[in-house]
């Protein structure tokens, strides 16, 4: 497809033939979240009348193209997940569609060419002595899929111990959805949870063929509230917050989120929980002492 000519090359894209089901995946989910974007919208929304005889919610294909600058054959394509578009294309209609950041960035990944390559599965000495140093602050690796890789004695003491656990279970999706004490343990359990799933939905739909990204998507869809806000189409980007615990038995905890990618372990996340206050930092250490 040429630069700045979206639909020039249409025709050409869709008759060679069916494309391979592992580029076909992410052109589906990109189109669907396209179209769940555009029936939120109202023609208000984007300075159009409101006009006669629309039997369906949201703004019609028609108008999304319209405004973007497009034909409306490609857009419909592109909802179709029939073609591969460029970045230009994908910025107009997000601007059209209204998109925040974090679905602006997602709709984007489906274009760049920047897909990490398979982490390590395990953990350097440098990275493993710097997350036990943190204790009692609790801290966690994890790899792409969230997966638990490596913890300290703070982490453990505040959530649960991960080696207890199955190896299937150890993960952060799973202990926030799957485990039920974190239903009480995250004093705003819905918020947490749902910005934790649009985080993983929106890395999930561009890697279609993977296992475990599969695996555990299917154990999400087991409990109701995940699998209600996973077809939601809901997408999130990290942003350093303060998270409130209600510890059993150290009470209430202000910890402060922080996520830093590992520059020797591509792939791999150090998480950590900051005490917020003087009083965070003093139950921290209590829990640890046992």
């Amino acid at each position: 497809m040429t630069r700045g000519r979206p639909g020039a090359a249409s025709a050409g894209a869709s008759a060679t033939g069916a494309p391979a089901a592992s580029r076909d995946l992410p052109r589906r989910e990109l189109g669907a979240f396209l179209r769940s974007r555009r029936e939120r919208l109202t023609p208000r929304d984007v300075g159009l009348p409101d006009g006669p005889g629309r039997r369906t919610p949201g703004l019609r294909r028609a108008e999304v193209a319209e405004l973007a600058g497009i034909s409306l054959s490609w857009y419909t394509w592109l909802e179709q997940g029939r073609v591969r578009t460029s970045e230009q294309v994908l910025r107009a209609v997000a601007r059209v569609l209204r998109l925040d950041g974090a679905e602006r960035a997602h709709v984007l990944s489906f274009v760049a060419d920047d897909s990490p390559p398979d982490a390590p599965t395990w953990v350097s000495p440098n990275l493993l002595s710097l997350v036990r140093a943190l204790s009692p602050h609790p801290a966690v690796v994890l790899d792409p899929h969230w997966d638990l890789l490596a913890w300290n004695a703070g982490y453990a003491a505040l959530l649960t111990d991960p080696a207890r656990l199955r190896p299937g279970q150890r993960n952060l999706l799973w202990l926030v959805f799957r485990w039920p004490p974190a239903r009480t343990l995250l004093a705003d359990w819905e918020r947490d949870a749902r910005a934790l799933l649009g985080q993983f939905r929106s890395r999930a739909a561009r890697r279609p063929q993977d296992a475990r990204f599969a695996e555990l998507v299917e154990e999400l869809r087991c409990d109701a509230d995940a699998a209600r806000w996973y077809d939601l189409r809901e997408t999130a980007a990290f942003q350093p917050s303060v998270r409130c615990f209600r510890h059993p038995t150290a009470g209430e905890l202000r910890l402060r989120y922080v996520k830093l990618a590992a520059v020797e372990e591509p792939g791999h996340h150090l998480l950590a929980y900051l005490p917020a206050d003087l009083a965070a930092e003093d139950a921290l250490r209590r829990l640890q002492d046992g």
